[in-house]
């Protein structure tokens, strides 16, 4: 099946390698049949490890849209979703996911995503980088002043 929207996805994939700005990774958000945002993965340019396409799209469509979820938006990306994008997609609320390469395309020249979903299934004193809870009673007060606040905007 061929989509204008994936091709887009695709060509900004190519062009961001090309342009050495960032890694081979492009995304755009449609609504309604439009294009609202795009991205490229910006990891090395911004020197932000969360710059990943699908990331830096979805902050561009919110803030375009004024919006904090994209439930009537879909997102094509060039590489299926890494964890923390996938993450991104859920709690953006994107409405479908269409991808290109397979995440073991992406393992195959380097970016393997296959230790971050490993080290997720571990209790927290297996994982690689310690996680150590502490003062969890005193963090709770932010939790108990959320649920009494009457005006809250869920999400």
């Amino acid at each position: 099946m061929e989509s204008p929207f994936m091709a887009r996805a695709i060509q900004l994939s190519i062009d961001n390698v090309v342009s050495g700005q960032g890694g081979p990774f492009g995304a755009v958000i449609v609504r309604n049949g439009d294009i609202v945002a795009e991205g490229v993965n910006r990891v090395t340019a911004d020197k932000d490890p969360t710059a990943h396409a699908e990331i830096v799209a979805i902050r561009q469509a919110c803030g375009k849209l004024r919006v904090f979820e994209l439930t009537d938006c879909e997102i094509y990306t060039s590489c299926e979703p890494c964890p923390m994008c996938l993450g991104a997609i859920y709690w953006a609320r994107l409405a479908r996911v269409y991808f290109g390469n397979l995440a073991s395309d992406a393992s195959k020249i380097g970016f393997d995503d296959s230790f971050i979903y490993r080290e997720i299934a571990q209790f927290l004193r297996k994982r690689s980088i310690p996680m150590i809870p502490m003062m969890r009673e005193q963090a709770l007060a932010a939790f108990r002043a959320w649920e009494a606040k009457p005006n809250k905007i869920l999400y």
